[in-house]
């Protein structure tokens, strides 16, 4: 946590005025040996925040190409936008740009739309320890999926702007299972495997999504209720009860409320997906497992974590992967796409886990060098 003004930081850029802060509290997932995570609490940032170029950074050749780089913190999300789109002199990169928004940033004079490939998925965390449904069972789990179509969740959802997902490695990382696709949109099998497994008469199946994804798991709920003739009922978590919701998943000391929860998450690394990614979802330590660990998926990842072997990690990060596709341990959606708002004449390079500066450089014709700032 930085709380003060800098200098601060070693790499391209020193923080040199404001500050930003984030609390959180700890979750224990196990006591012996200790597991836990933490879940942020509150963001404390100032209204500015100010990074200068660290002249003295080892990698010239990376940067940084800016002489100083200043957050705005006071601006709301949509003035942002609009400011970007309509303007110049005052915004010059919009992060977390709405696909919805994605047409206003094409068709404005001033910005262009910047898109890349993140380390993002959204996947339905499929409660296996659920005591009246039977999604412990893998044909049931495979039902889920086949319910969905992947194709119409990124048209109507994403605008585009996403990947049908198979797995939770995106197919542009390392590790991706080349030879799966995603699951088909089959209403008929789906409905087959989920009256094999024994589903309840009558029993609705429970979706919960914050209200971020709250739109959505209205769409996918109704391609749930189209393909398998049953109700859904979508459960929206509100802001003010999401902390202890998370508590609730992360520690496993209560059942959970829901059969399938709508989940965005990402990874800090395109290189070894599973250290970040499955471990979080599935792994008997993982922070967001709902149900019982499963024995092969630990046995998998227990390979990961002594290898040291780059391309090996890639090859057991392929039949992790493999594996929870087989075994269908989350509905597999989509992975979203990340989308910037950008002055024309600022040379944004967009990274794939976490917003970089370092490469990004602006042209002669930008406003701060036609007005000597």
């Amino acid at each position: 946590m930085i709380d003060a003004p800098g200098p601060w930081g070693t790499g391209p850029f020193t923080l040199s005025e404001g500050y930003s802060s984030l609390y959180n509290e700890v979750a224990i997932i196990g006591a012996d040996p200790l597991n836990c995570v933490w879940l942020d609490t509150r963001e404390d940032r100032t209204d500015k925040v100010v990074l200068t170029a660290n002249t003295d950074h080892w990698n010239k050749e990376r940067g940084p190409r800016l002489e100083r780089v200043v957050f705005l913190n006071d601006i709301p999300p949509a003035e942002a936008l609009d400011l970007v789109c309509t303007t110049e002199g005052q915004i010059d990169i919009v992060t977390e740009v709405s696909p919805a928004d994605a047409e206003k940033v094409e068709n404005s004079e001033y910005a262009k739309l910047v898109i890349m490939d993140s380390m993002r998925v959204l996947v339905g965390i499929i409660n296996r320890g659920a005591e009246d449904a039977p999604l412990n069972d893998v044909r049931a789990r495979k039902a889920l999926n086949m319910a969905v179509d992947r194709a119409r969740l990124v048209s109507e959802g994403f605008n585009g702007y996403a990947h049908e997902s198979a797995g939770v490695i995106p197919q542009y990382a390392a590790g991706y299972p080349q030879d799966i696709e995603p699951y088909p949109h089959d209403p008929e099998e789906a409905k087959r495997l989920l009256q094999e497994a024994g589903w309840p008469e009558g029993r609705a199946l429970k979706l919960a999504t914050l209200t971020a994804t709250e739109g959505i798991a209205e769409i996918l709920a109704d391609q749930l209720r189209q393909s398998l003739g049953m109700d859904v009922d979508v459960i929206v978590v509100p802001d003010e009860d999401v902390l202890a919701a998370q508590h609730a998943l992360v520690e496993k000391v209560m059942p959970l409320p829901f059969d399938v929860l709508l989940f965005n998450w990402i990874d800090l690394s395109s290189d070894a997906p599973p250290a970040f990614m499955h471990g979080y979802l599935y792994g008997a330590g993982g922070a967001f497992r709902a149900g019982p660990p499963v024995e092969e998926f630990d046995a998998l990842m227990d390979q990961f974590a002594k290898e040291i072997d780059a391309g090996r990690q890639t090859e057991l990060s392929t039949r992790i992967d493999q594996f929870v596709y087989d075994e269908a341990l989350s509905v597999f959606l989509v992975a979203p796409k990340a989308l910037y708002a950008v002055n024309r004449n600022v040379d944004f390079v967009a990274h794939a886990t976490t917003l970089e500066l370092a490469e990004t450089e602006v042209t002669e014709d930008h406003w701060s060098r036609r007005n000597g700032a």
